[in-house]
């Protein structure tokens, strides 16, 4: 499920009612942020497929509810994204993914998660961040 969710995320496809309930801060008011602005919409639309928990725009940081891939009943994600710095950086971005799966009795257990899933996630949101960044500053140019 994971791999698929990954791939999910890359291709930033979910539901405009989450986007439209959680607006990312406008881009002009990204250098007064305390986080940066582009990471923090990319994280966003990258997760808008899965239900927001919560967000903190002046912390930085998104959880999301449990997801579960239709396709995958019996495993279900929650996510935490945390933008830590005003600057579009690699390092800025720090990504945590819980995994549980359904074991023999029903319950859910926790399952551990491949760091190249967290990497994935984290490479979706920066190269967001980047189109986001290139698109503003091609408008602005117009």
């Amino acid at each position: 499920m994971l791999a698929g969710m990954t791939a999910l995320t890359a291709c930033g496809g979910g539901s405009k009612e989450v986007a439209d309930r959680y607006k990312p801060v406008q881009l002009e008011q990204a250098a007064s942020m305390r986080v940066n602005g582009y990471l923090w919409q990319a994280a966003l639309e990258t997760l808008n497929f899965m239900p927001i928990a919560s967000t903190d725009a002046t912390g930085g940081v998104i959880v999301t509810d449990w997801y579960t891939d239709p396709s995958a009943p019996n495993e279900r994600v929650k996510m935490r994204i945390a933008v830590m710095d005003s600057r579009l950086r690699a390092d800025a971005l720090k990504v945590s993914i819980n995994r549980q799966a359904k074991d023999r009795s029903g319950e859910w257990a926790e399952q551990p998660v491949q760091q190249a899933t967290v990497a994935g996630v984290e490479d979706a949101i920066l190269v967001r961040a980047r189109q986001i960044r290139i698109g503003t500053v091609t408008e602005k140019d117009d």
